[in-house]
């Protein structure tokens, strides 16, 4: 069975994809994250102590509603998925660090 396939509205209807790997660090609110720039230097701060050589692969602002890579979750009208986690999760992502339930999101791979 194909991981993609289309339904008669357009949509890619995707298969939920595998994040067992995945090591998740998630933060409640907190009054030091103001907006996505702080959250992405905290989040890199995590990234290089817990992965070393690392690369940045998807992530989200709730705030601004943006998302990268940009247009990512167009195939995702009717998923429960969002596009930036499934690309972030398809491209070996091995670190989720999630600030405030969502609110900003990042994923991250190793190059070891």
């Amino acid at each position: 069975m194909s991981e993609l396939s289309s339904e008669s509205s357009g949509a890619c209807i995707l298969h939920r994809p595998d994040s067992a790997q995945i090591e998740i660090v998630s933060f409640a609110a907190s009054s030091e994250v103001t907006d996505y720039q702080v959250a992405m230097q905290q989040a890199n701060k995590i990234a290089e102590s817990k992965l070393e050589e690392h690369m940045l692969l998807s992530w989200y602002d709730r705030d601004r509603d943006f998302e990268s890579p940009q247009h990512s979750s167009e195939c995702h009208a009717e998923s429960a998925i969002p596009g930036y986690v499934d690309y972030g999760i398809y491209h070996g992502a091995c670190l989720k660090v999630d600030f405030e339930q969502g609110r900003f999101v990042f994923f991250y791979r190793s190059f070891d």
